[in-house]
């Protein structure tokens, strides 16, 4: 039998990886990718090297591993198997160490020295031409599922925030478009501050930019007034997660249906800003004052600029099957359930009762990973309204195990 090498490299790290399970014919793999998009790869493995990922946290040596694998299996696997498996990792970027550095280095060089933030997903997710995507999201609101264009009873009000989706565009539209008809009828503020989820985390909890961003309709501008004001304030640690922003679509999903509604009424900005932490993470009072500061910081700039202000969330809510870490796949009495949670938990939005919504999650355990959390969170504790309401709620289905996201519209006035 062979044995694992007893002089081993330094201990593998997987970076926070995005996985998903795949069946072709009667076996199942796992796909492993990088959320950030600093890597466009995949990796298709079989369930056992799955377990193994585990254990690539840099505690475990290769021994170490191996003796997990031979534990789990009863059999030793190869060494000349472990290391290809590595080597992929490394080769992917999918492993934190010099390669995925140097990579990471050259990404940020790459954005900051662009004039804007392309449209990464046009042609993707939707249509890259301005006159198919016209069609496209006019589609959206006018679809059985969708709002179409009769009067709101919100109508004239005037809207303080938004929570859309951030779901795939051709399947999820008709539910973004419940928020944006909202949008549609109301005064149009100066700017919008687009809070997104950013998939991959973040450090600090918030990443902004300066970046215009473009899509297949133009230009959207950064509101540079407000965001010169958040740095002077302090907030220069908030820039250096920037990078997050070159793949992640959140923020990128919401500028079509922004410009469909408003732009041609009148010329907008954006304060486009990033986010991910759980209810726990509140716990820990750093954290918890480091995004005080934030929120302290966002409030007397946008205080200061003197601007009409409406916010957009860019959010999803459960995530459940096998593809977010449950241990089978939903079922419809599975998500019946969870639908009947979602819409308590967004009892405490309509209440705009930020900390009830925390709470919420919390007891649960955050069992259905309420991904869009922290930016809920933050239009919540950002914004003056007096009363929320939810549109429209609905699901997606992810992948062939019936793994589910589900999302809602809810508008503040």
């Amino acid at each position: 039998m062979s044995e694992i090498p007893k002089h081993s490299p330094q201990p593998p790290r997987l970076r926070n990886l995005q996985f998903s399970p795949i069946k072709q014919q009667d076996e199942q793999y796992i796909v492993l990718w990088d959320p950030t998009g600093l890597s466009a790869e995949k990796l298709i493995i079989p369930l056992n090297y799955f377990y193994l990922m585990q254990f690539f946290d840099g505690e475990h040596s290769l021994e170490q591993i191996g003796a997990e694998y031979l534990k789990k299996f009863g059999e030793f696997i190869l060494p000349d198997r472990m290391e290809k498996l590595i080597a992929d990792l490394d080769e992917k970027l999918f492993l934190e160490g010099e390669r995925f550095k140097s990579a990471r280095q050259a990404a940020i060089a790459t954005y900051r020295a662009a004039p804007v933030r392309p449209a990464a997903y046009a042609g993707k997710a939707y249509a890259a031409e301005p006159e198919p995507l016209k069609k496209e999201l006019e589609g959206f609101f006018t679809s059985k599922e969708g709002p179409d264009w009769k009067p709101s009873a919100n109508a004239g009000k005037h809207l303080k925030g938004i929570v859309a989706p951030h779901y795939d565009l051709r399947q999820g539209g008709p539910i973004y478009a419940w928020a944006y008809k909202e949008v549609q009828e109301t005064s149009v503020p100066d700017v919008f501050v687009i809070i997104g989820t950013c998939q991959a985390g973040l450090e600090h909890g918030y990443a902004l930019t300066d970046k215009d961003f473009e899509t297949p309709l133009g230009r959207v501008p950064v509101d540079r007034d407000v965001v010169d004001l958040i740095r002077k304030k302090g907030a220069a640690s908030f820039f250096d997660e920037e990078i997050s922003h070159k793949n992640e679509h959140s923020i990128e999903f919401q500028l079509p249906f922004l410009q469909h509604t408003v732009g041609t009424k009148k010329p907008f900005t954006i304060v486009p800003i990033l986010t991910a932490f759980a209810p726990d993470d509140l716990a820990h009072p750093e954290f918890l004052e480091n995004v005080e500061t934030f929120l302290r910081m966002m409030k007397d700039a946008l205080t200061e600029s003197g601007k009409a202000v409406c916010y957009v969330a860019s959010a999803e809510l459960a995530h459940i099957g096998l593809r977010y870490g449950d241990n089978k796949p939903p079922t419809d009495f599975s998500f019946h359930k969870c639908m009947q949670w979602d819409m308590e938990m967004l009892k405490h939005v309509e209440q705009l009762d930020p900390d009830a919504f925390a709470t919420f999650i919390r007891k649960e355990g955050n069992a259905r990973r309420i991904s869009g959390f922290a930016a809920i969170y933050t239009i919540l504790k950002l914004m003056k309204a007096e009363k929320g309401e939810v549109l429209r709620y609905d699901r997606g289905v992810t992948d062939q195990f019936n793994s589910t996201v589900t999302y809602a519209s809810v508008v503040f006035y």
